[in-house]
């Protein structure tokens, strides 16, 4: 049996999440936004404040995603009344490929079926690679959206889903 992937993310390890979340994105982004838009939606969504005030008004949890025992990367996902969105889901470069979102998305299943929540949903932009995972992992696009996030920038996403198996 595996170790847990999934390890919440203590008040004292925010700073570090925010440094972490920082890295990845500038590295995974740059070919998919620019460079204003990615210092942006780091500071509203990204920054320490931002995620204490997540978790303090929106009810996030954070999670570092751990592969032996080192901080791979972060999820965060958002319980809502008849679903859990899974609003963040971020590896360090060196840690994709190696079945990590797959078992973090199993942990995520089995959370579902303990509370009761028949879906997984996220959103996703539309030219991230990420999208071939999230099919890999049978997720299902359900529709497009485009959000308005201030400072004149949107994020052009889909919406896509994944069914909890009984």
């Amino acid at each position: 049996m595996q170790d847990n992937v999934l390890q919440k993310v203590t008040e004292p390890e925010i700073d570090e999440l925010s440094r972490l979340a920082f890295d990845v994105w500038t590295e995974h982004y740059k070919n998919i936004l620019d460079m204003g838009q990615i210092t942006y939606m780091l500071n509203k969504f990204q920054s320490s404040q931002a995620i204490r005030e997540q978790q303090q008004y929106d009810r996030y949890e954070y999670y570092w995603i751990v592969d032996h025992g080192t901080k791979a990367g972060y999820c965060a996902v958002q319980p809502m009344e008849d679903s859990l969105f899974l609003s963040k889901l971020y590896l360090q470069k060196e840690y994709r490929g190696k079945g990590l979102a797959r078992r973090t998305l199993q942990e995520l299943e089995d959370r579902c079926r303990k509370d009761g929540f028949p879906k997984i949903w996220l959103t996703v932009n539309r030219n991230n690679p990420s999208v071939n995972v999230y099919d890999s992992l049978h997720f299902t696009k359900a529709r497009e959206q485009v959000a308005d996030i201030g400072n004149g920038y949107v994020m052009d996403d889909y919406i896509m889903e994944y069914f909890i198996k009984k």
